[in-house]
């Protein structure tokens, strides 16, 4: 569905994403992790158009789309979440969902379909009694209209940032489950840009590992887990020793 390929990003003389390629299976949860610097955020941003790469190429279901700007890619089928919730404070819930609707997919929208399409996401959300003012909510609910104002734009792929950032243990397990039903309701495509691993591991069907810009793990979580190049990256060189000893 999704095809990365041989992407690079330079910002003048550093490059912070090399020769990065990896494709999303129709369906999958695709992680992708990384320590600080590591280059997955600037990934996620080329998938979404935020930034333009300096060589290579994306394609969604095989049309190229690495040089179009965020609003056409959001039109073709990518939603995407921000790890630091964005609302429109000034306008309601539902209104910051209805005009999600309003930019995604739908050729030509019409109000009340788009005000349907956001009550269909708040729903599945947990958000649906929760219409009113933006403040006041909390960081777990703040989470949620993110995710709604993407699944409201009618997304194929949803690029979910750092969706357990600022959660307590419980929520984070909620909000886990939540793309878990994102996908099974909605049979979205999902790639998840994630720090905490220890939840992430157990929702996605398999992960990129990144580190400095180049890719170094693609495979299954389990195994992923237990990659000299990826312990090392986490856990430093110590970890890698004691893990060769014990071998």
């Amino acid at each position: 569905m999704l095809s990365v390929s041989a992407l690079t990003k330079k910002f003048g003389a550093f490059t912070a994403v090399s020769d990065v390629s990896f494709d999303v299976a129709k369906g999958e949860i695709l992680g992708l992790i990384g320590p600080n610097g590591s280059g997955k955020s600037t990934t996620f941003n080329l998938i979404a158009g935020t930034l333009s790469p300096t060589t290579g190429t994306i394609s969604l279901n095989g049309r190229p789309i690495q040089s179009l700007k965020a609003d056409s890619i959001c039109r073709m089928g990518i939603g995407r979440t921000f790890q630091i919730p964005r609302p429109f404070t000034k306008m309601s819930v539902l209104e910051n969902v209805t005009l999600a609707a309003w930019f995604g997919q739908a050729r030509h929208p019409d109000i009340s379909q788009c005000r349907r399409q956001a009550m269909e996401a708040l729903d599945l959300v947990g958000l649906a009694s929760s219409t009113g003012r933006v403040e006041g909510m909390g960081a777990a609910g703040l989470k949620k209209l993110e995710l709604a104002r993407a699944l409201a734009s009618q997304p194929d792929l949803l690029l979910a940032d750092e969706s357990l950032n600022g959660l307590d243990e419980a929520e984070m397990e909620q909000a886990a489950d939540m793309l878990n039903l994102v996908r099974k309701e909605r049979g979205i495509t999902i790639v998840w840009v994630e720090h905490i691993m220890g939840v992430l591991m157990r929702v996605v069907d398999r992960v990129v590992v990144l580190n400095q810009g180049h890719k170094i793990y693609d495979g299954d979580p389990a195994g992923a887990q237990t990659d000299p190049r990826v312990i090392e990256v986490y856990l430093g060189p110590d970890a890698l020793e004691e893990l060769k000893a014990n071998a």
